[in-house]
Protein backbone atom coordinates (compact mmCIF):
# COMPACT_ATOMS: atom_id res chain seq x y z
CA UNK A 1 0.00 0.00 0.00
CA UNK A 2 3.23 2.14 0.61
CA UNK A 3 3.10 2.66 -3.62
CA UNK A 4 -0.43 3.94 -3.05
CA UNK A 5 -0.01 6.42 -1.07
CA UNK A 6 2.63 7.95 -2.72
CA UNK A 7 0.96 7.92 -5.88
CA UNK A 8 -1.93 9.74 -4.02
CA UNK A 9 0.18 11.99 -2.47
CA UNK A 10 2.14 12.73 -5.20
CA UNK A 11 -0.82 13.72 -6.91
CA UNK A 12 -2.71 16.42 -4.96
CA UNK A 13 0.74 18.61 -5.76
CA UNK A 14 -1.42 19.30 -9.09
CA UNK A 15 -3.70 21.61 -6.60
CA UNK A 16 -0.96 23.77 -5.26
CA UNK A 17 -0.72 26.72 -6.65
CA UNK A 18 2.26 29.63 -7.04
CA UNK A 19 2.49 31.28 -3.81
CA UNK A 20 0.07 29.62 -1.64
CA UNK A 21 0.10 28.73 2.10
CA UNK A 22 -0.82 25.16 2.15
CA UNK A 23 -2.27 23.28 5.09
CA UNK A 24 -1.03 20.05 5.77
CA UNK A 25 -2.64 17.05 7.46
CA UNK A 26 -1.20 13.85 9.59
CA UNK A 27 0.08 11.00 8.64
CA UNK A 28 1.72 8.30 6.69
CA UNK A 29 -0.21 9.16 3.19
CA UNK A 30 0.45 13.09 4.16
CA UNK A 31 4.29 11.88 4.72
CA UNK A 32 4.64 11.39 0.82
CA UNK A 33 2.64 14.59 0.28
CA UNK A 34 5.13 16.38 2.29
CA UNK A 35 8.12 14.89 0.60
CA UNK A 36 6.70 16.29 -2.85
CA UNK A 37 6.07 19.90 -1.58
CA UNK A 38 9.41 20.16 -0.36
CA UNK A 39 10.65 19.95 -3.88
CA UNK A 40 8.48 22.79 -4.80
CA UNK A 41 9.48 24.67 -1.62
CA UNK A 42 10.84 27.50 -3.64
CA UNK A 43 7.23 28.29 -5.03
CA UNK A 44 4.65 28.56 -1.96
CA UNK A 45 4.92 30.75 0.48
CA UNK A 46 4.76 28.39 3.49
CA UNK A 47 2.62 25.57 5.24
CA UNK A 48 0.13 25.45 7.91
CA UNK A 49 0.65 22.55 10.06
CA UNK A 50 -1.73 20.00 11.71
CA UNK A 51 0.19 18.67 14.09
CA UNK A 52 3.97 18.94 15.87
CA UNK A 53 5.12 15.64 13.65
CA UNK A 54 4.12 17.54 10.45
CA UNK A 55 5.84 20.61 11.27
CA UNK A 56 8.89 18.76 12.19
CA UNK A 57 8.50 17.18 8.66
CA UNK A 58 8.54 20.37 6.87
CA UNK A 59 11.11 22.52 8.80
CA UNK A 60 13.29 19.81 7.75
CA UNK A 61 12.59 20.36 4.04
CA UNK A 62 13.03 23.79 4.46
CA UNK A 63 9.09 24.60 4.30
CA UNK A 64 8.45 27.29 6.89
CA UNK A 65 5.72 26.99 8.93
CA UNK A 66 2.55 29.55 9.92
CA UNK A 67 0.43 29.60 12.89
CA UNK A 68 -2.87 29.19 11.85
CA UNK A 69 -4.21 32.37 13.27
CA UNK A 70 -1.41 34.77 11.45
CA UNK A 71 -2.17 32.48 7.68
CA UNK A 72 -6.15 33.09 8.20
CA UNK A 73 -8.30 31.28 5.36
CA UNK A 74 -6.77 29.08 3.43
CA UNK A 75 -6.67 28.10 -0.36
CA UNK A 76 -6.07 24.28 0.07
CA UNK A 77 -6.10 21.70 2.91
CA UNK A 78 -4.52 18.22 1.90
CA UNK A 79 -4.28 15.50 4.43
CA UNK A 80 -5.36 12.08 4.50
CA UNK A 81 -8.31 9.70 5.96
CA UNK A 82 -8.76 6.56 8.11
CA UNK A 83 -11.97 5.95 6.15
CA UNK A 84 -14.16 7.54 3.36
CA UNK A 85 -17.29 7.09 1.77
CA UNK A 86 -18.82 7.39 -1.36
CA UNK A 87 -19.83 10.99 -0.55
CA UNK A 88 -16.67 11.85 0.91
CA UNK A 89 -17.12 11.93 4.62
CA UNK A 90 -14.50 10.87 6.68
CA UNK A 91 -13.42 9.44 9.67
CA UNK A 92 -9.91 10.80 10.96
CA UNK A 93 -7.94 11.31 13.78
CA UNK A 94 -5.77 7.55 13.81
CA UNK A 95 -2.22 9.93 14.19
CA UNK A 96 -4.26 11.64 17.21
CA UNK A 97 -4.20 14.96 15.29
CA UNK A 98 -8.18 15.35 14.87
CA UNK A 99 -8.85 18.68 16.68
CA UNK A 100 -5.68 20.62 14.50
CA UNK A 101 -6.95 18.25 11.44
CA UNK A 102 -10.76 19.86 11.53
CA UNK A 103 -9.29 23.55 12.41
CA UNK A 104 -8.05 24.01 9.15
CA UNK A 105 -10.11 22.04 7.25
CA UNK A 106 -12.91 24.42 8.30
CA UNK A 107 -10.62 27.49 7.15
CA UNK A 108 -9.61 25.92 4.01
CA UNK A 109 -11.51 26.83 0.87
CA UNK A 110 -10.47 23.39 -0.42
CA UNK A 111 -9.73 20.07 1.05
CA UNK A 112 -8.03 17.71 -0.97
CA UNK A 113 -8.51 14.13 0.77
CA UNK A 114 -5.45 11.44 0.00
CA UNK A 115 -6.16 7.68 0.69
CA UNK A 116 -5.26 4.32 -0.68
CA UNK A 117 -7.70 2.33 -1.57
CA UNK A 118 -7.93 0.03 0.88
CA UNK A 119 -9.55 3.09 3.13
CA UNK A 120 -12.36 3.55 0.96
CA UNK A 121 -15.77 1.78 2.90
CA UNK A 122 -19.65 1.99 1.63
CA UNK A 123 -20.28 2.99 5.57
CA UNK A 124 -18.13 4.62 8.25
CA UNK A 125 -17.64 3.02 11.24
CA UNK A 126 -15.41 0.42 10.18
CA UNK A 127 -12.57 1.92 11.47
CA UNK A 128 -13.09 3.36 15.32
CA UNK A 129 -14.23 6.30 15.52
CA UNK A 130 -11.59 8.80 17.16
CA UNK A 131 -13.06 11.24 20.04
CA UNK A 132 -11.10 14.04 21.77
CA UNK A 133 -11.61 14.43 25.28
CA UNK A 134 -10.28 16.11 27.89
CA UNK A 135 -9.11 14.22 30.32
CA UNK A 136 -11.26 14.61 33.22
CA UNK A 137 -14.09 14.06 31.33
CA UNK A 138 -12.96 10.85 30.09
CA UNK A 139 -15.39 8.54 31.46
CA UNK A 140 -18.39 10.87 31.43
CA UNK A 141 -17.83 10.85 28.06
CA UNK A 142 -17.29 6.68 27.29
CA UNK A 143 -20.82 6.33 29.35
CA UNK A 144 -22.70 9.10 27.10
CA UNK A 145 -21.20 7.72 23.83
CA UNK A 146 -22.55 4.00 24.57
CA UNK A 147 -26.20 5.60 25.72
CA UNK A 148 -26.15 7.00 22.30
CA UNK A 149 -24.33 5.32 19.72
CA UNK A 150 -24.17 2.32 21.06
CA UNK A 151 -20.27 1.74 20.08
CA UNK A 152 -18.03 0.48 22.72
CA UNK A 153 -15.39 3.28 23.71
CA UNK A 154 -11.81 2.57 24.43
CA UNK A 155 -9.54 4.88 25.78
CA UNK A 156 -6.34 5.15 23.95
CA UNK A 157 -4.05 4.70 26.92
CA UNK A 158 -0.61 6.43 26.78
CA UNK A 159 -1.78 8.23 23.80
CA UNK A 160 -1.71 12.39 24.44
CA UNK A 161 -2.40 14.96 21.74
CA UNK A 162 -0.85 17.93 20.96
CA UNK A 163 -3.30 19.49 22.54
CA UNK A 164 -2.85 18.09 25.92
CA UNK A 165 -6.01 15.63 26.06
CA UNK A 166 -7.04 11.97 25.71
CA UNK A 167 -8.36 9.86 22.79
CA UNK A 168 -11.31 7.50 23.11
CA UNK A 169 -11.78 4.73 20.45
CA UNK A 170 -15.17 3.94 19.72
CA UNK A 171 -15.78 0.61 18.09
CA UNK A 172 -18.62 -1.05 16.29
CA UNK A 173 -20.38 1.22 14.95
CA UNK A 174 -21.79 1.79 11.79
CA UNK A 175 -22.88 5.01 10.85
CA UNK A 176 -26.18 5.80 8.43
CA UNK A 177 -26.03 9.36 9.60
CA UNK A 178 -22.22 10.86 9.89
CA UNK A 179 -23.29 14.63 9.97
CA UNK A 180 -26.01 13.88 12.68
CA UNK A 181 -23.63 11.80 14.80
CA UNK A 182 -21.07 14.48 14.69
CA UNK A 183 -23.62 16.85 15.89
CA UNK A 184 -24.86 14.51 18.67
CA UNK A 185 -21.32 13.59 20.17
CA UNK A 186 -20.10 17.47 19.90
CA UNK A 187 -22.48 18.11 22.46
CA UNK A 188 -21.14 15.78 25.03
CA UNK A 189 -19.72 18.13 27.88
CA UNK A 190 -16.08 17.17 27.96
CA UNK A 191 -15.64 16.67 24.05
CA UNK A 192 -12.92 18.59 22.51
CA UNK A 193 -13.92 17.04 19.07
CA UNK A 194 -15.00 14.08 16.68
CA UNK A 195 -12.87 12.34 14.10
CA UNK A 196 -15.91 12.81 12.02
CA UNK A 197 -14.85 14.93 9.32
CA UNK A 198 -18.89 14.67 7.61
CA UNK A 199 -20.65 18.44 7.90
CA UNK A 200 -16.93 19.88 6.42
CA UNK A 201 -16.16 16.82 4.03
CA UNK A 202 -13.26 16.46 1.45
CA UNK A 203 -14.05 18.51 -1.58
CA UNK A 204 -11.60 16.17 -3.50
CA UNK A 205 -10.44 12.91 -2.72
CA UNK A 206 -7.56 11.44 -4.26
CA UNK A 207 -7.01 7.03 -4.59
CA UNK A 208 -3.94 6.11 -5.14
CA UNK A 209 -3.06 3.49 -7.86
CA UNK A 210 -1.27 3.56 -11.20
CA UNK A 211 -2.86 6.01 -11.99
CA UNK A 212 -4.59 7.65 -9.31
CA UNK A 213 -7.90 8.29 -9.73
CA UNK A 214 -9.85 11.39 -8.61
CA UNK A 215 -13.16 11.27 -7.20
Amino acid sequence: MSEAKRLAGEKAIDYVQDGMIVGVGTGSTVAYFIEALGRIRDRIAGAVSSSEQSTARLLALGIEVLDANAAGPLKLYVDGADECDPHKRLIKGGGAALTREKIIAEASETFVCIVDPAKQVPVLGRFPLPVEVIPMARSLVARRILALTGGQPVWRDGVVTDNGNWILDVHNLSIADPVGMETELNQIPGVVSVGLFARRAADIVIVGGEPPRVL
